[in-house]
């Protein structure tokens, strides 16, 4: 997975002026800190700035559906920030990934569904929306997918070696999905989001692509 570069420049807006930026730390995550001015609900301009800000850059969620058993795939995997936040470090998520070089959303959704639960997608991809998991602190956008698959092929351990993934398939009915939801057993914000999608467009998805 190629490392995230920010553009050099930040979107232009007539409500915000960036004065100056600084990249303060830069490993697998940077930190840069944004000096700038934005304008006022009075329309008058706010006193130049100082705030730290996480590049991330774009990603890609999709959770996968199996109309014909009405089973989602999802995946477990090892986090660690999880484990800091005070939560299992043992999440259950939808399949995502960040973008690599110039692919589009779609193409990601596509590439990481193989890559994380061993599946190839039935069909193109369907748009849920994008979203700002944290827009007080990161500029990461989330674009949102649901995909379909065959949840008989679903099984083992999958992941890139170089880039340290173990993830496990989990296949779950609407049922078991409806109980991890309620019981708080989910707690990934772009999986949450995905699913009751799902749950409020299942029987729309169930007549689209189980139409003879």
């Amino acid at each position: 997975m190629a490392k995230y570069r920010p553009p050099a420049t930040a979107p232009a807006h007539p409500d915000a002026t960036i004065i100056a930026v600084e990249t303060a730390f830069e490993r697998f995550l940077r930190m840069d800190v944004f000096r700038f001015r934005h304008r006022l609900f009075s329309g008058e301009w706010s006193r130049v700035r100082s705030y730290d800000a996480l590049r991330r850059g774009p990603a890609v969620a999709i959770v996968l559906y199996d109309p014909d058993h009405d089973t989602v795939v999802l995946v477990e995997q090892f986090r660690l920030p999880a484990l800091l936040a005070g939560s299992s470090p043992w999440q259950i998520e939808a399949v995502a990934g960040l973008l690599d070089g110039e692919e589009t959303p779609e193409a990601v959704a596509i590439r990481e569904t193989r890559e994380e639960s061993g599946l190839t997608l039935i069909g193109e991809p369907i748009p849920i929306q994008r979203y700002l998991p944290s827009s007080g602190g990161s500029d990461e956008s989330v674009h949102l997918f649901c995909g379909r698959v065959d949840s008989a092929a679903a099984d083992g351990v999958h992941g890139l070696l170089d880039e340290h993934e173990d993830i496990r398939v989990a296949v779950k009915t609407i049922a078991e999905i409806e109980v991890l939801i309620d019981t708080g057993a989910i707690e990934s914000g772009h999986t949450l989001i995905a699913l009751y999608w799902l749950l409020r467009h299942r029987d729309e998805l169930r007549q689209k692509w189980t139409a003879r």
